[in-house]
């Protein structure tokens, strides 16, 4: 990785403002420009800490995509993916990035936070050079333009999400790979289970014109367990201590 002006990017997030305006570090993670991490304003923080306690990090530019459609699952399936045998949940495939079904005609697929896995890019590819998909009634959804992308960690995850949730996120009950399609500080939004390490993870995609609010709304809903924002360093530091 290496030092990176988000400006000159392809894809910037929503809140790019927002993260230089808060001593924000970028860095490159494949052609994705993202937050390494931040400039503490008043003394340290330790954001490896601060991962494993609460903590939220923007993965907006990183690469994901969608499908859907009645022959969505069956033309996956023939990419070489392994998709869930219910709705609501989510599996890891063997590249390292995450399918998450939403219903039965419906598939969201995310990147690994390291961008190492080429799938996203491989289903764009195919779904616009073999046109069977539209024989079949499959669709592709543009997720990289539609939808934002955070991920909340830490073990105060769930009890801060009960204060603008009304899903029980709690770990014993929203098990690992679970997926809520629900309200989030009254947006609509997608939560998706997925630890790093022994560390309890929530991803969090919502309507990328809401991107802001929402940052703002679970930065608010932290502050009394002492939550903050924290770049991808820390994430990674994570699954590598794992």
């Amino acid at each position: 990785m290496s030092i990176a002006d988000p400006t000159t990017s392809a894809r910037r997030s929503p809140l790019t403002h927002w993260h230089k305006n808060n001593r924000a570090i970028f860095t490159m993670i494949g052609s994705s420009s993202v937050v390494e991490s931040y400039e503490p304003k008043d003394g340290s923080i330790d954001e490896q800490r601060q991962a494993k306690e609460l903590a939220i990090c923007d993965l907006s530019t990183l690469p994901r995509t969608g499908f859907k459609g009645q022959g969505a699952s069956m033309w996956l399936g023939e990419q070489g993916l392994h998709l869930p045998s219910s709705s609501n949940s989510a599996v890891i495939q063997s590249s390292g990035s995450l399918i998450a079904k939403l219903s039965d005609q419906e598939a969201l697929i995310l990147s690994d936070i390291f961008a190492l896995s080429n799938d996203v890019g491989n289903l764009v590819n195919r779904s616009t050079s073999d046109h069977r998909e539209l024989t079949q009634q499959t669709y592709i959804l543009p997720r990289g333009d539609s939808h934002c992308w955070f991920t909340v960690t830490g073990s105060k995850a769930s009890e801060m999400f009960s204060k603008i949730c009304a899903v029980d996120l709690r770990t014993h009950k929203f098990l690992l790979g679970s997926v809520a399609q629900t309200s989030l500080a009254r947006v609509s939004s997608v939560i998706i289970r997925h630890d790093f390490g022994d560390t309890p993870c929530f991803y969090v995609l919502s309507d990328i014109s809401s991107a802001e609010f929402l940052w703002d709304c679970l930065l608010d809903a932290m502050y009394e367990y002492n939550g903050v924002n924290i770049g991808i360093n820390a994430l990674q530091s994570l699954i590598d201590k794992h």
